[in-house]
């Protein structure tokens, strides 16, 4: 601060005012603020000064320049703050990576999920199993290496109760629907149909812009056409396929291939008809898929199995389709209860220690022995979720429940 100021540093957590000089040389950078913000109570945990300076790219580059010329500074590296902030147990990994979603946001909804986990939702979760998991070691540790003391009758029943309430706990939170990662990455809808339905043209109307090429010519669509939106504050992706037919040629087959794949894959179909409503046609549809009449002015007044009626060239029936598109995303993604698994990180390690605790129900039968290894392998499962190991943890909560070695 000195070498930069000419003077200490403030008052810590008050913001003054100060001029900024070149340290080799006296010569003034710019006019602005000085903020010094001691341990513990700041990101890092460690000593934080902050500049506060005009932002034109000049003062910027002098700025760094002048700090850089001084012994032992450098440019910090990507992430390295929020990295010394978890080294000095400031936040937890799933924080940290709520820090990066919170940065990269794009929509209401990713901004609204990155926040509630970066405020600890997902955290406490977490840190509220593993509590339980210690709990349950301890229990068992105790009835195997203090049989002669003074352990409380009926441990691993207790035990037991506590793994049966725990395994269905973890059951419940991974049969999620992946909500949590679509957030992150998106929702995806797949348009489907036969050739020349309005498929590309109902794309254009959704992406308010020509995103795909339409023709009258069938088999226009040889590939998987994809554009991103915003439906509701949440990432969507809707894709335009190749037209489901038999195809003519060896690049149409692809085509169809990767139409099909991308409508298996899709958290939404829409099934597109248009005014020659065939029972062929409606057999494509299955359980959930929005069915949408395209070419209204062509179609009869009536059709067996229509969600929509539209009209992609002139946009009659769009507004009820986008808002039915708003609910039906709402209804995947909106649910704010809980705090989801936002990565497939998290996933993983909830689902190693979902197995773990399965196999420790299993292996009380026969004894603590067996089972007190799966429940440690599960609560180091939720210690790398959080990044927060420590088996010490289990030794002392076996000596604060129990009146041990008196």
């Amino acid at each position: 601060m000195a070498a930069l100021t000419g003077r200490e540093g403030p008052k810590p957590f008050t913001a003054e005012a100060r001029l900024f000089r070149r340290p080799a040389t006296g010569e003034p950078i710019d006019f602005g603020l000085a903020l010094f913000m001691p341990p513990p109570n700041n990101y890092t945990g460690e000593p934080i000064a902050e500049f506060m300076v005009h932002g034109g790219p000049a003062i910027v580059a002098s700025m760094l320049d002048a700090l850089t010329s001084l012994p032992d500074v450098r440019l910090a590296e990507p992430g390295e703050f929020t990295r010394r902030a978890f080294e000095n147990g400031k936040l937890d990994l799933t924080k940290a990576e709520a820090l990066a979603d919170l940065v990269d946001a794009e929509t209401e909804g990713q901004r609204r999920q990155a926040l509630r986990q970066y405020r600890g939702a997902l955290e406490k979760r977490i840190e509220g199993w593993r509590r339980t998991l210690i709990e349950i070691s301890a229990l068992m540790e105790a009835e195997i290496d203090f049989p002669d003391e003074e352990v409380p009758e009926g441990v691993a029943e207790g035990a037991r109760a506590k793994i049966a309430h725990l395994t269905g706990e973890f059951a419940a939170f991974l049969a999620d629907a992946h909500r949590g990662e679509r957030v992150r990455e998106g929702f995806r809808i797949a348009i489907i149909g036969a050739p020349n339905v309005g498929k590309s043209s109902l794309l254009n109307a959704l992406a308010q812009r020509e995103a795909a090429i339409v023709s009258d010519i069938p088999g226009t669509t040889r590939d998987v056409v994809e554009v991103r939106l915003v439906l509701a504050g949440f990432p969507v992706w809707i894709a335009d396929t190749a037209g489901l037919r038999e195809a003519s040629d060896q690049i149409e087959a692809e085509g169809v291939r990767r139409a099909l794949e991308r409508a298996r894959d899709a958290d939404l179909r829409i099934a597109v008809i248009d005014g020659g409503v065939s029972a062929k046609a409606l057999s494509e549809v299955r359980q959930g898929d929005l069915v949408v009449l395209n070419k209204i002015d062509l179609a009869p007044p009536e059709s067996h199995g229509i969600t929509h009626r539209i009209s992609a060239r002139t946009g009659e029936g769009m507004p009820a389709l986008i808002a039915t598109l708003e609910a039906r995303v709402v209804q995947a993604l909106g649910a704010e209860e809980a705090a989801p698994l936002t990565r497939a990180r998290h996933r993983a390690q909830l689902e190693e220690a979902h197995a773990a605790l399965l196999r420790a129900d299993q292996a009380l039968a026969l004894g603590p022995e067996l089972a007190a290894e799966d429940v440690r392998l599960a609560a180091r499962a939720l210690g790398r979720l959080t990044g927060r190991i420590d088996v010490e943890d289990i030794l002392g909560e076996i000596f604060a429940r129990f009146c041990i070695g008196k």
